[in-house]
């Protein structure tokens, strides 16, 4: 192994990877000076870089779809059935034995601890609603590891089914009542953690949108001249897949909103995404230092490779990924 490659070893290792033809090294087309070889054997991604950074394992957990509840949920009951029903009983990614999502979470966690993580990264849809129970449990679990962790939404952990209001005030809303243990103090909808050289970058993208303030600080993180790993809930566009790579898929919008109704919930914009949306994904595939993105949402693991940045799908983690 180069030396450059040796000494800047980054190191994924995703909980949600059952990968068996991607098992070879790739190496980027193109003249970074963060990037280096990527590749993915099974359930664990690796990622090399040029920059002088430390060996680095972080565990990637995506849709728990916890839905726990006690009597302070009923008044919510109306808004919270479909979703409280769902994913009761799962089987195993890999035993194929039962299991529930409570025990998919500790599942997760216990094989963190054993692999000695150091950070535990939460992409959303860890609650099926903002349950506060599920939250509490969570919150506990996630401190009992000992093991930093960063948290970004998805578009179930802030939604009661049927309750009025727009995408965004019911995430504002939702956050502010329920989810903001999970911040520890930072920006609900974008932040960064540092560790051994590496930046985390956490942007809430669970209404499909970007916000101005939101590109503007991407923006600043690619200034930073740090190599960086963005993490996500709804994946960036990718030709080939559904419309639930939703994040800038150029058709996105009300016509292809098949699930407004059963979600009950306000359709996707008539006139698609905002040009803010489009801008941001134009600068995450055209940044120098982005070394990959992880991601959740579609139930269905995928690695894409664009512009020689790879954009990860985990497993959902209520079958244990």
């Amino acid at each position: 192994m180069k030396r450059r490659n040796f000494i800047g070893t980054t190191v994924i290792a995703g909980v949600g990877l059952p990968f068996t033809g991607f098992s070879g090294n790739y190496t980027p087309n193109n003249n970074s000076e963060f990037r280096d070889v990527f590749s993915v054997v099974k359930n664990k991604v690796s990622i090399y870089t040029k920059t002088d950074v430390n060996p680095t394992r972080i565990f990637h957990i995506t849709d728990t779809h916890l839905a726990m509840d006690d009597e302070r949920g009923i008044p919510f009951k109306e808004y919270s059935k479909r979703m409280g029903n769902a994913y009761k009983i799962n089987s195993h990614f890999e035993s194929g034995e039962e299991l529930t999502c409570a025990g998919g979470f500790e599942y997760a966690l216990k094989t963190a601890q054993e692999g000695q993580a150091d950070f535990l990264a939460l992409t959303g849809d860890i609650f099926s609603f903002p349950s506060e129970t599920s939250i509490e449990w969570a919150f506990q679990k996630l401190k009992e590891t000992g093991i930093p962790f960063g948290y970004v939404a998805g578009n179930h952990d802030w939604h009661y089914e049927g309750l009025e209001g727009s995408l965004k005030n019911l995430r504002n809303t939702w956050i502010e009542k329920r989810l903001k243990p999970l911040y520890q103090g930072k920006n609900p909808l974008f932040y960064f953690h540092d560790i051994k050289g590496i930046r985390l970058v956490f942007i809430d993208n669970s209404t499909y949108e970007i916000e101005p303030e939101q590109l503007e600080f991407f923006r600043k993180q690619v200034e930073s001249h740090l190599p960086l790993i963005l993490f996500i809930h709804i994946p960036l566009y990718m030709p080939g897949h559904n419309i639930y790579y939703g994040c800038a898929n150029p058709d996105w919008g009300e016509k292809t909103d098949q699930g407004y109704e059963w979600e009950r919930r306000e359709k996707w914009p008539k006139e698609g995404h905002t040009k803010t949306t489009f801008s941001f994904y134009d600068e995450v595939f055209n940044s120098p230092n982005v070394l990959g993105i992880f991601a959740g949402h579609t139930h269905t693991p995928a690695v894409d490779i664009k512009n020689g940045i790879p954009q990860v799908v985990s497993g959902p983690n209520l079958t244990g990924y």
